[in-house]
């Protein structure tokens, strides 16, 4: 088998601190240790091998290190805590191969069919974002191969009848809902959106307007813009001009700073700017500075809040075992990508079985507590028990503001 060689920093990184305890297991699967029928001298039955194409390299590398680190978290602790995935009465090792998808929905679509048919992994863990999800998962699908995911939330994907795509967290149509509604209750009457013309973003923009709508908040505006662009200026003058309550942005981190950036540089300061994916991530307040108070945003999950599972124990005990192995507190795509693995893991333990029909029809009938919290999945693979958390940045610190039984401090409201 041929893994991808390390490119990066962090790439060396996570070799350092995940790969030195597998090295010896890696040069057993390699020979051959990883048949199903086969025990190897590390004590392991075989090896259970999963297929991941992320973003090493292009627009999405700083998400795809996050879920690299996620994947790699649960990669240490289920073959070196967990003493492997239980499969009957075997124990198999884990092993995760990686390509690099260099942020190219083409490239990762052909990673998948290398991972399939050149590298033969018995299963699939998803990339980052709903641009690299769609057609991952097309490719997964056509070759009946199932792919549990964490990142990948335009509600476009689950509306396409697939069989083996299950995803752990919700929908980017609810990602703003919360966040709206808390504003509404505090007397929020006016919004603008603005989103990039992109699956995850455009089902991020739609779900606002009609969270926005139906909460009595007026839409004064609806615009999007091009993928890759370099400055939104003249769309925030456009926007800044209708004076809203608050703004709504969809996008990626990287959009993120350029909502912020020019927000800043044109002192356009509404009561409230509500962004999808930017607010939770430090670099965020690294890369903005002051610019980024007040800032909300939606999060999959945060180390405070009130979650736990037989896997990590809680949510606080995940991010200490993430931060000793990576030196950084992880985010919420590295905490999702980390759930995503103990769901496809415990599915196949609760198969007793690495077929793949038993293991769908398991991850089907999933219902369990983990430190990101509830996993129960619907007929088209969307985990429907887990809510949405709200952080806010608050002189420089990033604050949980919601759910109240995970909430550090009060929403500042308005914000300028």
């Amino acid at each position: 088998m041929k893994q991808s060689q390390l490119r990066t920093p962090w790439r060396r990184w996570a070799q350092t601190a995940v790969v030195l305890a597998a090295a010896v297991m890696l040069a057993a699967a390699c020979t051959g240790g990883g048949d199903s029928g086969e025990g190897g001298s590390d004590g392991f039955d075989g090896t259970v091998r999963i297929g991941a194409a992320l973003s090493e390299t292009g627009r999405f590398a700083a998400e795809g290190k996050a879920v690299r680190q996620g994947y790699d978290t649960w990669l240490q602790w289920v073959n070196e805590e967990h003493g492997g995935i239980h499969v009957g009465d075997g124990r198999y090792r884990a092993e995760i191969i990686y390509h690099d998808d260099e942020s190219d929905p083409d490239r990762a679509a052909a990673l998948i069919e290398q991972l399939i048919d050149d590298d033969q992994v018995d299963f699939l863990l998803g990339p980052y974002s709903s641009t690299l999800t769609g057609p991952t998962s097309a490719a997964a699908e056509a070759r009946g191969v199932i792919m549990v995911e964490g990142n990948g939330a335009s509600d476009s994907l689950f509306e396409r009848g697939y069989r083996n795509l299950f995803y752990v967290g919700v929908v980017a149509s609810d990602y703003t809902r919360s966040s709206i509604e808390l504003l509404a209750e505090r007397g929020a009457s006016t919004a603008v959106v603005a989103h990039e013309d992109t699956p995850f973003a455009t089902s991020v923009a739609q779900g606002a307007q009609r969270h926005l709508e139906a909460n009595g908040v007026e839409v004064l505006a609806m615009n999007s813009y091009p993928v890759g662009v370099e400055s939104v200026d003249d769309l925030m003058t456009e926007l800044a001009a209708l004076e809203p309550d608050i703004f709504v942005g969809g996008g990626h981190y990287d959009d993120a700073v350029l909502f912020l950036r020019s927000a800043q540089e044109q002192g356009f300061r509404p009561d409230a700017m509500l962004i999808t994916v930017g607010p939770a991530n430090p670099q965020l307040i690294s890369d903005i500075g002051s610019g980024a108070d007040g800032v909300l945003g939606p999060t999959g999950w945060e180390a405070v809040m009130a979650y736990e599972g037989p896997s990590f124990g809680t949510a606080s005990a995940y991010a200490d075992t993430y931060q000793s192995l990576w030196d950084e507190p992880p985010i919420y795509q590295a905490a999702g990508a980390t759930t995503a693995a103990i769901a496809l893991h415990r599915a196949i333990e609760a198969a007793g079985s690495l077929d793949t029909d038993a293991v769908r029809e398991a991850l089907r009938d999933l219902d369990i507590d983990t430190f990101y919290g509830p996993v129960r999945f619907d007929d088209r693979g969307v985990n429907v028990a887990k809510p949405m958390g709200i952080v806010q940045v608050q002189d420089g610190r990033i604050v949980v503001v919601a759910p109240a039984d995970a909430a550090e401090g009060e929403l500042v409201y308005p914000a300028r």
